[in-house]
């Protein structure tokens, strides 16, 4: 229901009851013009679009169609009713029979007027509803034979209770209209017809055509008051909404005239006792750090513009906070250069062998970084990136490049962000923005020659609808640009190149190639074990024990515990893990000294199953690869180096290849690739090539929920394809690594070291590795290069030497008996 309807209708019902002159003339001139004979069971029938009669309405009709005008004309002539039918599509022009609904109103011509421009309007009053049975032709209009129908008969208890909710419901909704007038409340209360009155409320009503169009299709009176009485309480609770809306805007508004009032009265007061000065005086102080922030020319000039419009700007203002807080961040960045102390290598050196352990190459590069800085402090420098598996050191690295330095360090957390604008900024457009993350490091930091690193550089979003976060970071990251970097907040240049950038990633792969072009990548593969020891005596336990309130004094771990909780509690590449279970190691000193059991506590290897349960690792290498078709691999992954077990098994079949564990497509060729390669070997290994024809082989890659894949396992799956059709064991204590090619080539591999490093861990003592690699030894540590025999390969053939036990020799053992 809308208020805009009820007005239109009264205004109606006076012009109906208005004589107007032209009307009155035209009403003269077409009733004295001779009128067609029509059959006294027809009707007149004027198309309408974008409006239904109901009856006992009135409402104005602008007709301009020559067959409407007729029409109107018609009726008006011969004083007969005219009856009205809805077009099913607006747009058409001349409907025919078919474009018209079949059911209409009944309509009463009240006036008929022409305007000077020339056009024709009639004011119509509904009667009652009718029904098309057909058309006649022959006519310059429409006409049709109709039947009538009039609401009446009896009205039932069902009827009556439901007239009496329209009424109470129709008044509700008249008293949420701003503008409804009261005669039509009263009108509404003194319908006597349950018919009438839905007829009433369902013209009123703020609805579809379509919906309108339904309901006068109702003929059922009961039907049709339930529908009005649904489609009145949907709209009834629309406007009791937008009354709340109203009264809350408004009660918004008064506020804010009142606080506006409020405070100029404030200002008179303030101004009467001399105390007006504050607001000058925070401007004052703004326009002070302006002229002490040392910005350059352009931005300068961009500030004291910001602060001449702030002192524009109403305090009671919204926008007086937003500009505020603007002026604020200008003047709080470090604009200005930082003396900086001279860079001492000696003490570079000596901060670094103090914070790391080992690691000499990547402190050789680091004093070669901090060497070109001393020799060249305008210079640009490069922007190293260390690369390695959690726990090895990453973020303490950069640490310590800040303290050689002698400059503060700030840290980036890049890990999650997908939006272009946590690294640009966001425009100040938006409430609540604010700069870029890289620009909020720097402030907090409070100087433009920090060491900033940009941690988990490889674990940023990819691009979408919020822009590629990556691409900021080119800018960011390149030399040649970020001298005139621009924040989206800020809107102004701001100098980046006097930043020393640090960036830390776990893998490469996930690092796009230009970003990764814009820096110096070092690896960090991770720790031996006799490093590992190295730094738990040096580092990890002296940090647990100021943790955890305890001295050297009251607790002593010895070597052997450590070792044991490095072998059979761990299995890393860093020391993360480690450090934990050294904590949980002095958490149980801690609580026999608190308690006052005793004063020392000396903690061995015998205690730790005590304390941090069984062992979680122990060497499953001799038990996996005691029967044929097992052999070990070595595996890359983004936290260090594995071992990786190759199983295959053999049923009689048709001689398909199957091959589970989640396998990359990489894999599943190496693993085609290696059994053609023992079928072209069959009379060296001594198999009969008519037998795989009627066998299936079954490779399999335990821990089948892991996805794998990659090229280096392609020695592995001979050897482990090998033994088992041969019957021969593999060396349970000799790991693999390698590609293959057909011709029984073995292929160079990456990731060396920390493959080297994880057969160490696991107690391999014999590690088969691709002669072309053989330049990556020199990376590898001297403690592994020593404790381990290497066996380079040129083919298979040397692999087959190497791993394969003679076949009097793979006599499974039997079966351990448990206790």
């Amino acid at each position: 229901m809308s208020g805009s309807n009820m007005q239109e209708n009264n205004e109606v019902r006076a012009e109906a009851m208005q004589a107007d002159d032209a009307g009155r003339e035209a009403g003269t001139r077409q009733s004295a013009a001779r009128a067609i004979d029509l059959p006294d069971d027809a009707m007149v029938i004027l198309p309408v679009r974008n409006m239904v009669l109901f009856p006992g309405m009135i409402l104005p009709l602008t007709i301009g169609r020559e067959g409407s005008i007729a029409a109107a004309q018609q009726a008006v002539r011969s004083e007969r009713p005219i009856g009205l039918l809805l077009q099913k599509d607006a747009s058409a022009e001349n409907p025919a029979a078919e474009d018209l609904n079949g059911l209409g109103t009944v309509a009463q011509i009240l006036r008929y007027v022409t305007t000077q421009d020339g056009g024709h309007h009639i004011i119509c009053q509904g009667q009652e509803r009718f029904v098309v049975r057909e058309f006649l032709p022959g006519y310059p209009f429409l006409v049709a034979r109709v039947d009538r129908f009039a609401d009446g008969g009896t009205v039932s208890q069902d009827v009556e209770a439901r007239f009496i909710q329209l009424k109470r419901r129709a008044a509700e909704a008249l008293e949420l209209l701003p503008q409804a007038p009261q005669e039509l409340a009263g009108a509404m209360q003194n319908f006597t017809s349950p018919g009438g009155l839905a007829d009433m409320v369902a013209g009123l009503l703020d609805i579809k055509l379509e919906e309108k169009q339904q309901l006068l299709e109702t003929l059922n009176v009961q039907t049709r008051l339930d529908r009005v009485l649904e489609m009145l309480a949907r709209r009834i609770e629309v406007l009791k909404l937008s009354k709340e809306i109203d009264e809350r805007t408004k009660e918004s508004v008064d506020k804010r005239q009142r606080e506006f009032m409020l405070r100029e009265q404030l200002k008179t007061i303030q101004k009467e006792l001399g105390e007006g000065e504050e607001e000058g005086s925070d401007l004052a102080d703004l326009e002070k750090a302006i002229d002490e922030a040392g910005m350059p020319e352009e931005v300068e000039a961009h500030a004291r513009k910001e602060l001449k419009r702030l002192a524009r700007i109403p305090e009671a203002s919204a926008e007086y906070s937003m500009a505020r807080t603007y002026v604020d961040w200008l003047v709080e960045l470090p604009w200005k250069a930082t003396p900086q102390t001279e860079i001492d290598l000696a003490e570079a050196r000596r901060i670094l062998d103090e914070d790391h352990f080992g690691l000499e190459k990547i402190k050789k590069r680091i004093l070669e970084f901090l060497a070109v800085r001393k020799l060249n402090p305008q210079g640009k420098s490069p922007i190293l990136c260390f690369v390695g598996p959690p726990g090895v050191g990453k973020t303490s690295l950069g640490q310590s490049i800040a303290k050689a330095l002698g400059r503060k360090f700030t840290r980036v957390a890049l890990g999650g962000v997908h939006d272009e604008s946590e690294i640009r900024g966001h425009r100040r457009t938006y409430v609540g923005a604010l700069p870029g993350t890289i620009i909020q490091a720097l402030k907090k930091a409070g100087s433009r020659e920090a060491v900033m690193m940009l941690d988990e550089i490889d674990k940023v979003g990819l691009g979408g609808f919020h822009g590629d976060p990556n691409s900021a970071l080119l800018e960011v990251l390149d030399p040649e640009q970020n001298h005139n970097f621009r924040d989206n907040y800020l809107g102004v240049p701001f100098d980046l190149s006097r930043v020393t950038f640090i960036a830390t990633a776990n893998m490469l792969d996930t690092i796009p190639g230009p970003l990764r072009d814009r820096m110096e990548i070092i690896q960090l593969p991770g720790y031996t074990q006799e490093e590992k020891l190295q730094i738990a005596r040096k580092y990890l336990v002296k940090r647990q024990l100021e943790q955890n309130g305890l001295t050297p004094e009251k607790l002593d771990i010895t070597d052997e515990a450590l070792r044991r909780v490095i072998s059979d509690y761990t299995r890393e590449a860093g020391v993360r893990n480690l450090e934990r279970e050294i904590g949980s190691l002095c958490r149980s000193a801690a609580v026999k000294i608190a308690g006052g059991d005793v004063e020392h506590v000396r903690m061995d290897a015998a205690q730790l199953e005590e304390i941090l349960g069984p062992a979680r690792f122990e060497n499953e290498v001799a038990q996996r690869t005691s029967v044929p078709g097992v052999a070990t691999g070595l595996a890359w992954t983004p936290v260090g180096g594995d071992i990786l077990f190759i199983e295959a098994s053999r049923t009689p079949g048709s001689g398909r290849l199957i091959l589970t564990g989640q396998l990359g497509d990489v894999m599943k060729e190496s693993a085609q690739a290696a059994l053609t390669l023992v079928k072209s070997r069959a009379a060296e290994l001594g198999i009969d090539p008519a037998a795989l024809d009627k066998a299936d082989v079954h490779v399999h890659v335990p821990a089948g929920a892991i996805p794998k894949d990659g090229p280096s396992a392609g020695v592995a799956m001979f050897m482990a394809l090998s033994s088992l059709l041969a019957n021969r064991n593999v060396r349970h204590d000799v790991a693999m690594t390698g590609e293959i090619s057909l011709r029984g080539l073995v292929l160079p591999v990456g990731g060396i070291k920390e493959k080297v490093l994880a057969a160490m861990r696991a107690g391999i003592t014999t590690v088969m590795l691709p002669r072309r690699n053989q330049k990556d030894l020199q990376d590898v540590p001297q403690e592994a290069r020593e404790r381990l025999r290497f066996v380079w390969l040129e083919t298979v053939d040397d692999a087959m030497r190497t791993a394969l036990v003679s076949f009097e020799k793979s006599e499974a053992p039997e079966p351990a008996l448990a206790d």
